[in-house]
């Protein structure tokens, strides 16, 4: 017999597709699709569940549907999509040990994959070259989707402990980009004038969205337990992406970047929290040897190619944001000769 998979957070697109491609892999009998709301998004032939993982339902989910297979996919990146902070957080976190709790309680329960980040390493002008899955951060994350990440894998290895009979695998992305998928970078990328720290160029990561769900496909299907850096091959500058998406490089003092990150923040343009504007700062780079030797997974895009792919679907809007933004900029200009003409 197949599989029979929950996935959690099929309200946003990753959690969708997630849900989607694993229904239609033949290894996999049924897929159950959890989400507090119902998903915009295909779901092909997986079945979709209205709950909220921090309810005690999710608990009568798991014990009720001979499902062996959990992913959890709702560790949120971007609080503006529930709402703020805090709702954020409690998604996050609260949901993630709830989650587990019901998991702990389930005893048909074989395999849970965990989709978490390499924010989790934090951003210093400390950091190694390369973060291998050992290393601890130089500056450990103080706030946002990062902490958030530490303490949800904090959870994570406490449910591994409670249960060894469960293959338990944590998938540490990098950034995810590609022509669908939408995140505070992909937003970043598409600004007219794009905020950078002044006296830095950090070197970035992105994994493909299609390489990203693959990895989450190979994770769910081959008991490999164990945490797993997963990026693209490569590393991209901030100053040659900045270049490449045809913006103007926005250089801001050091001690005035996270007032410039609040700004964008309140006025919607891009979800900047002090955590990220650290990473915009000194930048990060993961190994990715163990997904490789171990899970198997090889990207398809290298960092610089799935850029090079986002920009190729999105550079119409890139293209007309600049237009715009050009043509504001031409309105205030004409505005103040003409004041100057007036009052001369």
């Amino acid at each position: 017999m197949g599989r029979v998979v929950l996935v959690t957070g099929v309200g946003r697109y990753l959690g969708a597709r997630t849900a989607q491609i694993l229904a239609d892999d033949p290894a996999v009998d049924r897929v159950l699709a959890v989400d507090l709301v119902p998903s915009p998004h295909p779901l092909g032939r997986a079945e979709f569940l209205r709950a909220d993982i921090r309810s005690p339902v999710i608990s009568k989910i798991l014990g009720r549907g001979d499902i062996d297979t959990v992913v959890h996919m709702n560790v949120l990146a971007t609080p503006t999509a529930v709402g703020g902070r805090a709702p954020q957080k409690e998604i996050n976190v609260i949901g993630t040990m709830q989650l587990l709790a019901a998991c702990q309680r389930a005893p048909g329960l074989r395999s849970v994959v965990v989709k978490s980040s390499s924010t989790v390493y934090g951003a210093s002008p400390k950091d190694a070259a390369l973060f291998t899955e050992e290393m601890a951060p130089k500056s450990p994350p103080r706030s946002g989707y990062a902490k958030d990440t530490v303490e949800v894998e904090g959870y994570v290895r406490g449910f591994a402990r409670r249960r060894p009979d469960v293959s338990v695998t944590t998938l540490r992305f990098v950034n995810f980009i590609g022509p669908r998928v939408r995140t505070p970078f992909t937003e970043y990328f598409t600004l007219p004038v794009v905020p950078t720290v002044l006296g830095f160029d950090a070197r970035l990561q992105f994994v493909h969205e299609e390489d990203g769900l693959e990895a989450v496909r190979m994770a769910t299907l081959a008991d490999r337990p164990g945490i797993y850096n997963v990026a693209g091959d490569g590393v991209i500058l901030l100053s040659q992406a900045v270049r490449r998406a045809g913006a103007i490089d926005g250089p801001v003092p050091s001690l005035a970047a996270g007032l410039v990150g609040s700004l964008f923040r309140r006025a919607r343009l891009a979800d900047f929290s002090p955590e990220q504007v650290r990473f915009l700062t000194y930048g990060r780079a993961v190994d990715t040897s163990r997904a490789r030797d171990v899970l198997g997974f090889a990207p398809r895009f290298t960092t610089e190619q799935a850029f090079e792919d986002f920009l190729a679907t999105r550079r119409p809007q890139v293209e007309g944001v600049h237009t715009w933004a050009a043509g504001m900029e031409r309105a205030l200009l004409d505005s103040m000769t003409r004041g100057r003409a007036h009052a001369g």
